[in-house]
């Protein structure tokens, strides 16, 4: 909790800033929309339907689009057009901010009676001068009631701009529930809801000082924006780091073993006067694409997700052979180094309770296609679109009775209370030490290996020479039991305090390496 006390201004910072810029933009773009629906139903309806059918993609789904959408533009413009971070986020959010903002403008509008418009032109006002002298004033009141209902949406939906690498107040909240830290979970949900409650209360002032024409209501909500903003800015200012270089940027995927090696090397990295920023909850393929871009410096990564999802291998070729194609191809695909390879699999796996494995005689996945169809499986969010369950479907003819997506962290749970009989499970997950479930044998080999590596951004060799003693410095078993310090329900620790762990059990970075066994409570599965 003190870590995300700590991270919580820089956080705030950026989530108000992405969501003021947004809202500008949205602003930018709906005005000379708004002023020309009167008169044009045609460009209303086209405008409004157009508005309507963006606000209906989910906000997530919104942001992943604009990934692709700006790697074409790059391709095809040869600009340096980045396709991960401040821009997707600020272009989806500006779009999801334009329906209230158009509807509350044409709206506004269209409620001003034929009257006023008639006694305006009688004592021969222009259109212009009707248009800003009459209309807009008596509007104003509905367009501010549109303004507000887009700040606050876009305030709540910029949480969700972690997932595309933008810094926000997402990073707490995703972070803290994969970690199932139930309290920096609700530190980010408060920050964002009181950074909407605050922002709408100012736009509310300046409404009702609209509404009676009358300065002071609306000055003091303008204040007070003001001084919110300077306010956010100048915490984060004093609460940053001094840094005389630019931080070394290390990017993390949604779970705790990412989180934990994170800090292992962020740790390892300001020991040597390195400044590093750790940026998480990033998607899967975000977190690559971000990595290949120079958005991040430092990923890690596994074999078998960077043969199938970077690479497009659709083959399973032996863990010897992998390695070193996968180290030619990402270097000459994308410029991507790989530094090392930590020595331990994360591999992906079907599990399930013993006492149903047992009952049902159940220890490969070829026993578990003789009765799938009477069970239910319940796998990560992005599984069931990956390679790899369409390798073991092919391989096996596996048809479930139901599959559901979880998030990582309640897969488990979902095992434990009954909802699920089958997930898909991590080899090195955390969970598995406090779980009685068996992991199945796949033992057609449908699953390439998933060794973890180390991955560098194209150009920083010095940093990758750096981190290439990591090499086989950790143990499955050894990092099974750093995450099961992070996700154990009981006596949880943080990922920083489990990397430190991790650091001193390894043998501090001496050559007595590799991992030796420890005292903590043994890992249950293979």
């Amino acid at each position: 909790m003190t870590a995300a006390l700590a991270s919580l201004p820089a956080a705030l910072a950026a989530h108000l800033a992405i969501s003021a810029a947004a809202l500008a933009l949205a602003l930018v773009v709906a005005a000379p929309l708004v002023l020309l629906m009167p008169g044009r139903p045609l460009l209303r309806r086209a405008v409004m339907g157009l508005a309507s059918v963006v606000q209906t993609v989910p906000a997530l789904a919104l942001l992943a689009l604009f990934f692709p959408l700006l790697v074409l533009l790059r391709t095809a413009t040869g600009l340096p057009v980045p396709s991960l971070g401040l821009l997707p986020s600020l272009l989806a959010l500006a779009l999801y901010a334009l329906l209230p903002l158009l509807r509350g403008g044409a709206g506004g509008l269209a409620a001003i009676p034929d009257g006023v418009r008639e006694a305006a032109r009688a004592i021969g006002m222009t259109p212009s001068q009707r248009l800003f002298h009459v209309e807009l004033s008596l509007a104003a009141p509905v367009v501010m009631g549109g303004l507000r209902t887009a700040a606050v949406w876009t305030i709540g939906a910029a949480t969700l701009a972690t997932m595309v690498g933008q810094p926000s107040l997402g990073d707490l909240i995703f972070a803290g529930l994969q970690l199932q830290d139930w309290r920096q979970v609700l530190l980010g949900c408060i920050a964002a809801a009181a950074l909407a409650l605050v922002v709408d209360a100012a736009l509310g002032l300046c409404e009702a000082g609209i509404a009676r024409r009358r300065w002071p209501p609306a000055l003091a909500g303008l204040a007070m924006l003001a001084a919110l903003g300077a306010g956010v800015a100048g915490w984060w200012w004093h609460s940053r780091p001094a840094a005389a270089t630019a931080p070394v940027v290390i990017g993390t995927k949604t779970f705790s073993e990412q989180y934990i090696l994170a800090e292992l090397i962020a740790a390892d990295l300001r020991a040597a006067g390195q400044p590093v920023e750790v940026r998480s909850g990033l998607g899967s393929g975000i977190a690559f694409q971000s990595l290949a871009a120079g958005g991040i410096d430092i990923g890690i990564d596994y074999t078998g997700t960077l043969w199938t999802q970077a690479l497009g291998h659709r083959d399973v070729v032996p863990r010897g052979s992998m390695l070193p194609v996968l180290k030619r191809e990402l270097k000459a695909r994308y410029g991507v180094i790989v530094a090392a390879r930590l020595g331990f699999e994360n591999a992906y796996a079907l599990a399930m309770r013993r006492a149903d494995a047992q009952k049902l005689g159940v220890r490969t996945i070829s026993d578990l296609a003789a009765v799938a169809p009477q069970l239910r499986l319940a796998t990560d969010l992005e599984f069931q679109s990956r390679a790899e369950w369409a390798a073991l479907q092919a391989a096996y003819g596996l048809r479930f009775a139901g599959a559901r997506a979880y998030t990582p962290v309640l897969m488990m749970a979902a095992l434990k209370d009954g909802s699920s009989d089958v997930i898909t499970a991590y080899s090195s997950d955390g969970a598995l030490a406090d779980a009685d479930v068996v992991l199945l044998a796949d033992d057609r080999a449908a699953l390439p290996a998933y060794d973890a590596l180390l991955l560098v951004a194209p150009g920083r060799d010095a940093l990758a020479r750096r981190l290439a003693r990591y090499e086989g410095r950790i143990g499955a078993g050894l990092m099974r039991q750093a995450n099961w310090q992070a996700d154990r329900p009981d006596n949880k620790r943080t990922p920083a305090q489990a990397a430190a762990w991790l650091a001193a059990e390894a043998g501090s970075w001496k050559a007595d390496w590799p991992c030796r066994s420890t005292s903590a409570r043994p890992a249950a599965g293979r």
